[in-house]
């Protein structure tokens, strides 16, 4: 690393917290001002609403607009370092156009990094917080989503060829009652089991049911047996069955990596949005690497109109690249458009202009 990198580098983390400053208080004004009466409905005092909805918000927000803040800021000093001209004394002294992105990379490589850990382990915890306020206060006051504490009537499916069901359940206090599983051979059922309770032991993480009856059941026999308290290690959790809109978002990557296998076990509809997420953890972080090249190679060229063309284009890219990654979601939660592959195509699109913006500016 030569002073020259250095000061690329310096430059760029000035200009990329300034900016991340300068928005974020841009967007809380915002958000503030959307949800005043809100906020006022809650009873909640100014530090409460800090520390139970902002502690979660602003991370979230910030993890989102986290590539537009480095594409921001990447080309404002950029474009002015070209306007005073030190892009062409620079590449005037013999530095080739690639050695002039080294920082860049570096710099890039860096906050790539650094959102990926983000999204996977600090995020989750932030959105729970987030989630849990918006859930019991500003949904709530639009007739929305409610996570209330109990649920009646769960039917679920264990694996291919087994179903649960639950006639009541207390999120609260992680017990039931009327719980039944039914496990088929074909369209033969081989075996029921019945409980008059189940609750959740939190000593051992496993399901403690009370007044038990299993019937085993082959051809026109059947083996009935009756438990007054057993324990069972089935492969869901009290999560699983007070699973709201907001699941997804509040789960570390190696829970959401067990939650999708459960899923996909129990044929649930909802594994495409459970496997869009979990790639839009990796693929975004890698968009920051992407908008980073090309944010550097668009305002390294000094031209008529200075930083606010550059600024203006830098936009009009950051909106293109979010329509095509909502299009693709869309497709891929709505209709057959593999989530994979609709998590990355914008990095795929972006990454061929980066490509190309590179080799025509090195010339």
């Amino acid at each position: 690393m030569k002073i020259l990198d250095w000061y690329i580098i310096k430059k760029f983390f000035v200009t990329f917290f300034f900016c991340l400053i300068a928005l974020t208080i841009l967007v809380v004004i915002v958000d503030l001002s959307e949800k005043t009466d809100d906020f006022a409905k809650t009873g909640l005092t100014a530090k409460q609403i800090i520390t139970q909805y902002y502690f979660g918000f602003l991370p979230r927000i910030d993890a989102m607009l986290f590539p537009l803040f480095i594409f921001i800021s990447v080309i404002f000093f950029t474009s002015k370092m070209a306007n005073r001209s030190e892009i062409i004394a620079i590449l005037s002294t013999g530095i080739s156009f690639g050695r002039f992105l080294r920082p860049y990379i570096v710099a890039g490589v860096l906050f790539t990094g650094f959102l990926w850990w983000c999204n996977q382990y600090f995020l989750p915890p932030a959105n729970e917080k987030w989630a849990n306020f918006n859930a019991k206060y500003i949904d709530f006051n639009y007739g929305g989503y409610v996570n209330t504490s109990t649920i009646s009537n769960k039917y679920f499916k264990l694996d291919s060829f087994s179903y649960a069901g639950i006639r009541y359940y207390d999120t609260t206090n992680k017990s039931g009652s009327n719980f039944f599983i039914q496990r088929f051979h074909h369209t033969n059922l081989i075996y029921n089991l019945r409980a008059l309770t189940i609750t959740w032991d939190t000593a051992t993480k496993k399901w403690r049911l009370n007044n038990v009856v299993e019937r085993r059941i082959n051809g026109l026999h059947q083996k009935v047996t009756d438990t007054s308290t057993m324990q069972m290690n089935f492969n869901f959790k009290p999560r699983d069955l007070q699973r709201d809109e907001y699941m997804k978002d509040k789960m570390t990557t190696p829970e959401l990596d067990e939650f999708i296998k459960l899923e996909k076990i129990r044929g649930s509809g909802d594994v495409n949005a459970l496997l869009l997420e979990k790639n839009n953890r990796n693929a975004n972080p890698v968009s920051v690497f992407i908008l980073t090249v090309i944010g550097a190679c668009i305002a390294s060229r000094k031209i008529r109109g200075g930083s606010g063309f550059h600024l203006a284009l830098g936009v009009l890219i950051c909106v293109v690249y979010i329509l095509v990654g909502r299009f693709a979601s869309v497709f891929a939660l709505k209709g057959n458009f593999n989530p994979i592959i609709a998590a990355w195509l914008p990095n795929f699109a972006f990454g061929i202009l980066a490509w190309y913006l590179y080799r025509n500016a090195s010339k």
